[in-house]
């Protein structure tokens, strides 16, 4: 399918806490078009400090989507975002699809991977190394077969590796190598812009959000998210800000120890995301 030349999908990448939200805003408000949210926690209504969503108040300048607009309650995915959202993008000449979650952007834009489905005998045999290993033993394992993977993963987010383990060992092959499959054919044009800034900027940026974030309220949006799912920690929690917190509410560390690690995984997210984009070479990068 060629892309019709007179409907635009503006993309707005960045690192986290770079300045996405005011860019998106500020590009919408001149083309007067939508914003779609590609990240995926400021999906869910439950968590608009830790996710540092837009606000009402920006929300109201331009349409946004998908702020908001899910429970931590229920299931959510890459495959069911990027149909709710070219459904989305069907409707208008041009929007902007600005956000930091890189499968979502990647899932809009180019497709899924045909990833095949886990056969219970790889699960199991994973769920045995975390249960004999821990963390560490994942770690370890994704390091071994699948660096590359390893280089754009949260190393703290045991479900991820996991995921990826149970592909290497099923299909002998990386995850990452699976990933890299065909395009899906769009019927739009896609431009992309990569934010950036001094890495000494970006991480004082950060510093100062986590700090501003807890000043906001932020461990008492932790507290009554927690309070909504009980024992069962969904992915949504199991991120940077709230799994720090949930740390330091069953007391297994200090509040100040909780807020540097937020701050230091959020500098290590930050340089992830940097090096998944940097590969990306249809990325026009905007220093800021």
């Amino acid at each position: 399918m060629t892309p019709s030349t007179d409907r635009i999908v503006q993309v707005i990448v960045g690192p986290t806490g770079v300045g996405k939200t005011a860019y998106a805003l500020e590009m919408a408000q001149r083309w007067g078009c939508p914003i779609i949210n590609a990240d995926s926690r400021q999906i869910y209504r439950e968590l608009p400090i830790g996710t540092a969503a837009p606000t009402e108040e920006e929300q109201a300048l331009v349409p946004h989507f998908f702020v908001g607009t899910k429970s931590i309650v229920e299931d959510y995915n890459a495959g069911q975002y990027a149909r709710d959202a070219l459904e989305v993008i069907s409707q208008y000449p041009k929007v902007i699809l600005t956000g930091g979650s890189m499968m979502y952007i990647d899932a809009v834009c180019n497709g899924l991977d045909d990833i095949p489905n886990v056969e219970p005998a790889y699960r199991k045999k994973v769920q045995q190394l975390y249960r004999h290993e821990g963390l560490t033993g994942l770690q370890t394992e994704v390091q071994r077969l699948d660096p590359a993977y390893w280089e754009i993963v949260d190393h703290a987010n045991p479900q991820r590796l996991m995921h990826c383990l149970e592909i290497c060992y099923q299909t002998g092959e990386s995850y990452s190598q699976l990933r890299k499959g065909r395009r899906a054919a769009r019927d739009f044009k896609v431009q992309k812009i990569g934010l950036i800034r001094e890495r000494e900027v970006l991480y004082q940026r950060i510093n100062e959000r986590v700090l501003k974030m807890m000043d906001n309220g932020l461990l008492e949006e932790a507290k009554r998210a927690f309070e909504i799912v009980g024992e069962l920690i969904p992915n949504s929690l199991n991120t940077v800000g709230y799994k720090e917190l949930h740390a330091y509410l069953q007391g297994r560390c200090s509040l100040d120890d909780a807020i540097k690690m937020i701050q230091q995984n959020s500098r290590h997210y930050a340089k992830r995301q940097i090096t998944w984009w940097r590969r990306d070479n249809e990325i026009q990068w905007v220093a800021l």
